[in-house]
């Protein structure tokens, strides 16, 4: 895939300050990496949210799960960066917790709980360690029309978690206040907060403006008396990793959905990973931009294979860190080992989890509506910056019909065996495994170059 380095904003139009391997002060270092850390805090924590809130987990294995999602990321993003033989990018790319998970991991978690989820997680990476081995071959295929949709599919389809969290999520469907004027103001009140921060001309209220949104609801449901901060009162003073925590288990239909979003979050990590290449002034081409990008999706995968162990969820390359390169014009690998090391201080301490764990559904829910249609937007964004011929176009078409018939109307797979319709109701699965497919079987020339990288929020 050849990526042509895009014009910067007239604001950002500079040199690198810092480059990848060089070592900014400790003052500047520790400024940059408080940047990157608040671009990512609520991301990471967001997909356990969500899960355990499906799940309807208690508020203990809540908050321990979100610390182990803070920690496992901040352990992963060390084995990225920092490069061991084939393992790992080399690059300043922070990992996270995945957002394309989320579908098939609730699934299984309904099937078989905590240890089924752990163990198909675990199962699965070694697909994408697999993969990073063939990548040079694959450059043909996983184009950014494919990577767009794999992206815009992902957004489309979490949009609807979202949405069931702006009118009160589980609990509210449980207790009969579903869609109940309460909760939708309430998620009305952080998502136009959130989009009226984003659009500051301040640099630290525009990075921290879902930080922002989420703290100033969070605060507003807690005058109005619905965030019980007693429970939190009651956390142990540290979480302590345990590997394997919550056992494993094992299920072959349950392990088919998530391998083939094994499959399409490689494609999403290429993309990523060539975005924080190019804002990073590395090359995009040649045989060190294919061993780093090989390294990284193998990385990816080992990455996901230390969640699992450490009782946390697939992990993957978070793309918002690439705006602050872009931004800061710091690329320094050692900004990003500080970055690391914050996560895993967080991630020891529960109260941290537990704060969050009670946070009302309608408060994560403007956030996320903003998130995730930001995902699905940025995914167009690369499908737009790539050259639509009759051949893009029909590839487009079919995934958009594939995956969107999915999440509208998933009952048009009831009479499939259920085996098989499980997996193909998540419109990531059956919308980006067809941008794929497609991309390989109908004919092509060579790739043309995309004149905008692709970035994932």
């Amino acid at each position: 895939m050849t990526i042509a380095l895009p014009p910067l904003p007239a604001e950002d139009r500079h040199e690198l300050l810092y480059g990848l391997d060089d070592r900014p002060p400790l003052g500047e270092t520790l400024l940059a990496a408080l940047q990157h850390l608040l671009a990512i805090f609520v991301p990471i924590l967001t997909p356990g949210l969500i899960i355990c809130g499906a799940l309807g987990l208690d508020l203990a294995t809540t908050a321990y799960l979100l610390n182990m999602s803070l920690f496992a990321s901040g352990v992963c993003t060390l084995v990225q960066i920092h490069r061991i033989g084939p393992l790992g990018s080399g690059l300043m790319s922070i990992q996270g917790t995945s957002f394309a998970f989320i579908g098939p991991i609730i699934a299984a978690g309904q099937a078989g709980g905590l240890p089924l989820i752990f163990g198909i997680s675990l199962a699965g990476s070694f697909i994408e360690m697999a993969l990073s081995r063939f990548l040079h071959q694959a450059r043909r295929v996983i184009t950014p029309i494919v990577t767009g949709m794999v992206v815009t599919m992902i957004g489309l389809t979490l949009i609807k978690a979202a949405a069931v969290n702006c009118a009160g999520g589980a609990a509210a469907q449980r207790d009969g206040t579903f869609g109940q004027a309460r909760h939708l103001g309430l998620a009305a009140f952080v998502l136009l907060l959130t989009v009226a921060c984003n659009r500051s001309r301040n640099r630290w209220i525009r990075m921290g403006s879902i930080f922002i949104g989420l703290a100033a609801g969070y605060l507003l449901a807690l005058a109005q008396g619905r965030v019980d901060l007693a429970q939190v009162a009651g956390s142990p003073w540290l979480a302590v990793p345990s590997p394997f925590a919550f056992g494993l288990a094992f299920d072959w239909t349950a392990f088919a959905g998530i391998a083939i979003i094994y499959l399409l979050t490689t494609i999403e990590t290429v993309g990523d990973l060539t975005a924080t290449s190019i804002v990073s002034r590395q090359p995009i081409e040649g045989d060190l931009y294919w061993q780093r990008v090989a390294g990284g999706v193998l990385a990816d995968g080992f990455n996901s294979f230390l969640a699992a162990v450490f009782n946390s969820f697939p992990n993957t390359t978070f793309s918002q860190n690439n705006g602050i390169i872009q931004l800061t014009g710091v690329a320094s690998r050692s900004v990003g080992l500080w970055v690391a090391a914050f996560l895993i201080v967080l991630g020891v301490f529960p109260f941290i989890g537990a704060v969050f764990a009670v946070m009302p559904a309608a408060v994560l829910g403007g956030s996320t509506l903003l998130m995730f249609g930001t995902i699905a937007a940025n995914g167009l964004r690369i499908i737009a910056a790539s050259p639509l011929d009759r051949r893009a176009l029909t590839i487009i078409a079919l995934s958009f019909g594939t995956g969107v018939g999915a999440i509208a109307a998933p009952e048009i797979l009831g009479a499939l065996p259920r085996a098989v319709a499980d997996i193909f109701r998540s419109g990531i699965t059956t919308g980006g495994l067809t941008a794929f497919l497609a991309s390989l079987l109908l004919p092509a020339g060579e790739p043309a170059p995309v004149d905008v990288p692709p970035a994932i929020d």
